[in-house]
This record gives C-alpha cells, structure tokens and sequence, in this order.
C-alpha cells in the first residue's frame, strides 16, 4: 500500500503571466535557469516547449540521487503546466499561472506523490515536504529574477 501527499509553494511575481509561463515552459533554455543546484545532469529527451516535452534529470538530496523521467502536458496552455515524473515513482507536479489581483502574476506548484505507508512512509513524507518546500522556494525567486529582468529588458528596449 502507499500513502499520498502533497507539497504546495506560491508567490507572486511582478511580472505578465505570460512571460512567466513561457519560462517554466521553455525546457531548452528557461525551465534550466529556474532549476536550483539539487536538479543536476538536466536533459531534454524530445520537444523542448511545453507539451510533449520529455525531461530527465537527477535530484540530489539527503546524500541520494534520484533518477527522474517526466512528460509535460498542458491542459490549459497559458496557465497550467504539468510534469508527470514516470520513473522512478509516479507523481506529478503541476504549475498554475495566473494574472494577480492587481497586476504581476500568481504562481504555485503543487507536487502530489506517493510513499510507503507506516512510520518509514512518515519519515519519507516529512524529509520529502521538507526537501521540496525548500526547492520551490528558491526556484520560485529564480523564476521572479528571471521574469523581472527580462520584463525591464523589454521595458528599456521599448515595444516588443
């Protein structure tokens, strides 16, 4: 048996939603700049924007490395994105985009995944939520320095 769980991170980032979305997007160049130093040997398999695309990459925690595969879907292409890691254990991670209240744009992933059940499952849940919630973090205020900066890049080289 395994129990499920899920790990949630938000912020909001002063930037068009659609330029954030492009980012977490784009396999080939903006989704790699986002990726914080636990995300290593990052590759794409096939495609390279948003659906379609096939990812691997290794995650380094805990003095483990974790060999992942996912296939990207977008089943609503502008505002959610998501990763649905196929090996070594099924999860998935969806990025939702949306235009903020009063201007910018909301941000949140959401990672829903499995685990034994019992006290090891509880350990593995606990060290996993605390590992990803960090992640997200730090890949959330990558994702806003590199959306900020090209929106000012924009801004001072005028209309695009």
């Amino acid at each position: 048996m395994t129990a499920k769980y899920t790990i949630t991170a938000s912020t909001h980032i002063d930037a068009p939603p659609d330029r954030v979305y492009g980012i977490i997007a784009d396999y080939r160049t903006g989704h790699p700049n986002i990726l914080p130093k636990a995300f290593r040997n990052f590759a794409v398999e096939q495609g390279g924007i948003g659906a379609g695309t096939i990812i691997r990459f290794d995650v380094h925690a805990y003095g483990t490395v974790t060999k992942c595969r996912a296939i990207v879907t977008e089943p609503e292409p502008g505002r959610v994105l998501i990763e649905r890691n196929v090996e070594p254990t099924e999860s998935t991670t969806t990025f939702t985009v949306l235009p903020g209240a009063n201007g910018g744009t909301d941000v949140t992933f959401v990672t829903e995944a499995q685990s034994r059940d019992g006290i090891a499952g509880a350990i593995e849940r606990w060290m996993s939520t605390r590992f990803l919630k960090k992640l997200y973090a730090e890949e959330l205020q990558l994702l806003a320095k590199s959306a900020i900066a090209i929106t000012k890049a924009g801004k001072a080289g005028g209309a695009r």
